[in-house]
């Protein structure tokens, strides 16, 4: 290839300059290149010395967040999960057969168990260490990263019991093996000495793990809660009914009004079937029998065991993986929830039950309580706290293992199917009668007021936080619809004064095209049928001009609010915007009043320097820009609100209605007269 194919066959000549046609030299720009300063090179404030590199533990304790996903109470307790799932992990690949719990009243917490005990010999990859303490200071270092020492377990990384030693002031590890007991301590993740040989032994195997939580990491007076401890270790007997576990905690610990025992003692045969039963405490059930089982496999993997019933309370679901709750659920939960559905649905159909065919999975587990335990191989979790799983092939596994033996339990008992089905269906009308009540169609109350300077609705469908105002007039309605949040604030334009209900009749009322729009875009009822979970919007509020003729209007519907919607203004949702009147100018000065004494009072005090001051007055809403009326009276940082309530008896503010709005003219009169002496004749407008 010749150099006129080569892109880069001439990179290493010298490049030819190209000199653009001379131009006269701008000053700015000399002046500017000499006056800026030279660029700071700053490598000497960022070099290789400032690299750390965090070796052992140290890891751990600069962000144990990262490890136990935080310091509060949560993460304190965190560390006796870690320990005791150890101890789990033994019991479960069957090399243990008890695990005791013991909480000093010093604050330490000891976990035992007759496992196999932590190897003791020098490490092949450390010769100078012991596999105990390799195991102990190392990130990363245990015998759970293949399927040879165990099957399944909770420990994935290596990390968990290093972490508690990290994060502990003061650890202690005994190990019995071979008829010798061994012990090294440790302190902030640090060894205090070597692996020490204690001597002989008989009658005991095992690991025995002491710790106190350091108060650098948890703050000063950190301590366990003995109830929490107490129900974390009676729920790992439940999750596997071949090991006993046995607590004990110091009486000083236990405060006045909890109940938890200081000595108890858990073994449960019945697994989740038993947990479930002791959860529930004799609440109503809607089948007689709790729907329970076991899949055991080989080796362990693909092995899970499940218990629900359904009850009149709210639902649950708890859920294990390899005896580690996982709070926060996962993919097992979903398998969970589409075997039941869909053995629902498939039973459903099977019985010529049509309206099964609407059932989802909210309306199955609304009322379902549910314990649910998976064993697998290198499980897959979120995070190092373990608490959702993300293996999906727990999908599966728990369909295939549930799928059979729940279709087998509802054809063999075809009353009590019948009932379950009946009370899921039950629970699917429920959800389809909530969302028609609860949501009234945004979609419905547009197309019915789709005429021009009818409702511009706002974009979000919650009610929490939305406005709609209620405005005169189309003028009125298009600054308001320009000067709006789109996100959360509806404008809904009146055309002319609205009705006055106190002096209507009920055919005038019903007769009325801006009622009617009125009450469809608030979707809530009037009167007896008024809910307010159905309102369709946070604060209603009425916004007219800030004259005569703008109170009349606002009287008005607050008449209609107080006498058609009372329940609205008590729940606090009806609001009075506060509109300029007057703006004021000096120069650059732009002021707003709302009335003449607010004239008046900026004049005196804002308005006090040189230059002529213009004062304009707002004819109403549809003559200001919508950037005033924003500024003004709509935009929530800046905008007064003033909330109608009834700060009299409701009856009495009643009769006071009825005689200045009903049909009564010498009502309005008398009203007038017993109240004549407390009127402000600068306050009329005459």
């Amino acid at each position: 290839m010749d150099d006129s194919n080569d892109l880069f066959a001439n990179l290493d000549k010298q490049p030819q300059l190209v000199r653009a046609p001379s131009r006269p030299a701008d000053p700015l720009v000399q002046a500017a290149k000499r006056a800026a300063p030279a660029p700071r090179d700053g490598s000497d404030s960022y070099s290789a010395a400032d690299i750390e590199v965090l070796e052992g533990l140290e890891p751990v304790r600069r962000r144990p967040g990262m490890y136990i996903g935080g310091t509060d109470e949560k993460a304190l307790h965190h560390l006796f999960a870690e320990v005791i799932d150890n101890s789990m992990d033994e019991a479960v690949a069957g090399h243990a057969s008890f695990i005791e719990v013991e909480l000093s009243a010093d604050g330490f917490l000891t976990v035992t168990d007759n496992g196999r005990g932590i190897p003791v010999d020098p490490h092949p990859k450390f010769k100078d260490k012991s596999a105990l303490e390799v195991i102990m200071t190392t990130l990363h270092a245990g015998g759970k990263f293949d399927s040879k020492v165990y099957e399944t377990s909770g420990g994935l990384h290596g990390v968990g019991v290093s972490v508690v030693n990290a994060l502990s002031d003061q650890l202690e590890v005994e190990v019995a093996r071979a008829r010798r007991l061994y012990r090294q301590r440790f302190s902030r993740g640090k060894p205090q000495g070597p692996l020490e040989l204690l001597g002989e032994v008989q009658n005991r195997r095992g690991t025995r793990t002491r710790f106190h939580p350091d108060p650098e990491i948890f703050g000063k007076g950190a301590a366990f809660e003995p109830a929490r401890l107490y129900r974390m270790a009676r729920s790992k007997a439940y999750l596997f009914g071949g090991v006993q576990i046995r607590w004990s905690c110091d009486p000083s610990l236990i405060k006045e009004k909890d109940d938890t025992p200081t000595k108890a003692e858990f073994h449960f045969p019945g697994g989740l079937k038993d947990y479930l039963a002791a959860s529930l405490d004799g609440d109503f059930q809607v089948t007689r029998e709790i729907f329970a089982g076991k899949s055991e496999k080989q080796g362990g993997h693909a092995s899970l065991e499940w218990a629900v019933t359904w009850y009149g309370g709210d639902g649950f679901l708890n859920s294990y993986c390899n005896t580690i709750p996982t709070n926060e659920g996962g993919t097992h939960e979903a398998g969970f929830r589409n075997v039941l559905t869909r053995g629902l649905r498939a039973y459903g159909d099977l019985t010529g039950n049509k309206r099964a065919s609407v059932v989802t999975s909210e309306d199955v587990m609304i009322s379902a309580a549910g314990m649910l335990s998976v064993f697998i191989r290198e499980p897959e979790f979120v995070g190092q706290t373990k608490d959702r799983l993300a293996t999906v092939e727990a999908i599966r596994i728990v369909e295939n293992a549930i799928r059979d033996p729940f279709d087998h339990w509802l054809a063999a008992n075809p009353q009590e199917a019948t009932k379950l089905l009946d009370w899921v269906i039950a629970r699917a009308d429920e959800r389809v009668r909530r969302r028609q009540e609860k949501e009234v169609s945004r979609k419905t109350a547009v197309r019915k007021l789709r005429l021009p300077g009818k409702l511009a609705d706002c974009t979000q469908n919650a009610a929490a936080g939305a406005e709609i105002f209620i405005v005169e007039g189309d003028s009125a309605g298009g600054s308001a619809k320009q000067a709006r949040d789109r996100a959360m604030q509806a404008v809904l334009p009146l055309r002319g004064k609205i009705l006055n209900v106190a002096s209507a009749g009920n055919d005038k009322l019903a007769a009325n095209q801006t009622i009617a729009d009125l009450i469809q875009a608030l979707g809530c009822g009037t009167r007896s049928k008024y809910r307010d979970e159905d309102l369709r919007y946070d604060r209603v509020i009425i916004m007219t001009d800030a004259d005569v003729d703008g109170a009349h209007i606002a009287s008005l519907l607050m008449t209609f609010f107080f006498q058609e919607m009372p329940s609205l203004i008590r729940g606090g949702h009806l609001y009075m915007a506060v509109p300029p009147l007057y703006s004021i100018r000096q120069g650059g000065k732009v002021a707003y009043a709302r009335d003449d004494a607010h004239k008046d009072e900026l004049l005196r005090t804002e308005f006090t320097g040189r230059g002529k001051v213009e004062i304009g007055r707002f004819k109403g809403l549809g003559e200001m820009m919508a950037a005033q009326l924003k500024e003004t009276t709509m935009d929530p940082r800046k905008r007064t609100l003033l909330r109608v309530d009834v700060i009299d008896r409701e009856d009495a503010t009643k009769d006071a209605v009825d005689a200045l709005m009903g049909t009564k003219p010498e009502a309005r009169f008398r009203f007038i007269q017993e109240r004549a002496e407390f009127a402000e004749t600068e306050g009329l407008d005459i």
